[in-house]
């Protein structure tokens, strides 16, 4: 298992932007494709965003698609979440993951979650 520390959420209004940053833990980051994924309350979790471990590969829901950026920083074995022009549809809590395989193109979490952060978005 993988720590994983996510951290930047808050309270925004429409239109705003957060970055939200997930640390991790281990000597082979660079190894680990990772992703967000939310859950907002009611609902399931689901997939927003994805980087393989190189940052060649990336993946993105089509909810979040020209407004989310996911990147990440190896040397500092953190990935990122860009999220501008905020909707009150985006507030959940957001985790990071690791993910193994796409099915039907969504990554597929693999791993252990960290503990989330709560994003919130008024109208």
């Amino acid at each position: 298992q993988v720590p994983l520390v996510e951290s930047g959420g808050g309270l925004v209004q429409a239109g705003g932007s957060l970055r939200l940053s997930c640390a991790a833990s281990g000597r082979t980051f660079t190894s680990y494709s990772m992703a967000w994924f939310r859950q907002a309350p009611g609902k399931e979790r689901e997939f927003v965003a994805a980087i393989s471990g190189s940052g060649s590969s990336i993946y993105y829901a089509d909810s979040v698609k020209g407004r989310f950026t996911i990147s990440r920083d190896n040397a500092k074995n953190t990935v990122y979440l860009q999220m501008n022009n905020l909707k009150p549809e985006d507030t959940a809590v957001y985790y990071c993951t690791r993910w193994s395989t796409v099915v039907a193109g969504t990554p597929q979490p693999f791993g252990s979650w960290g503990q989330g952060t709560q994003v919130s978005v008024s109208s």
